[in-house]
């Protein structure tokens, strides 16, 4: 079946979505809760960087950043220091190690049968298509409104 990108960009998500949504069902956790600890994992953010990091991630209706941070700060996996940048306990870092190995998982699945080659150029013609969209949006405003 041919179908347009923009097709294959969202049904990819949902279906990521939703893999995810299932595989960390045992640990109550939402897609959203693990790019958050992923995020924190390599260093701590304030919120605004924090919000920056994940913003591409997050949709209307999607759970809130404040309720994530909540309940990770309150699984004492999450902390946040007096300058207010959020860091992962080493409870949070053991939980992101368990949630890691399912993501392994998921991400073995999705690109079942396609090369290191081939999920490289993948990436580099998304990231192109970002950018020359970007770009033409900020020469053409009115490209940003379509």
């Amino acid at each position: 079946m041919n179908r347009p990108i923009g097709y294959w960009l969202k049904h990819l998500d949902g279906l990521i979505e939703a893999v995810a949504e299932r595989a960390f069902a045992d640990e109550r956790l939402t897609r959203r809760h693990w790019q958050v600890m992923n995020v924190l994992r390599d260093s701590p953010q304030d919120e605004a960087g924090l919000t920056e990091a994940i913003r591409p991630f997050w949709g209307p209706g999607a759970i809130s950043l404040h309720k994530v941070t909540s309940e990770l700060t309150r699984r004492g996996w999450l902390t946040q220091d007096e300058t207010g940048r959020y860091s992962l306990t080493p409870a949070g870092r053991a939980g992101h190690a368990t949630v890691q190995e399912k993501v392994r998982g998921i991400r073995a699945t999705l690109i079942t049968g396609l090369t290191e080659e081939d999920y490289a150029g993948t990436l580099r013609v998304l990231q192109r298509m970002a950018e020359n969209l970007e770009r033409a949006a900020d020469q053409a405003p009115s490209l940003a409104r379509a």
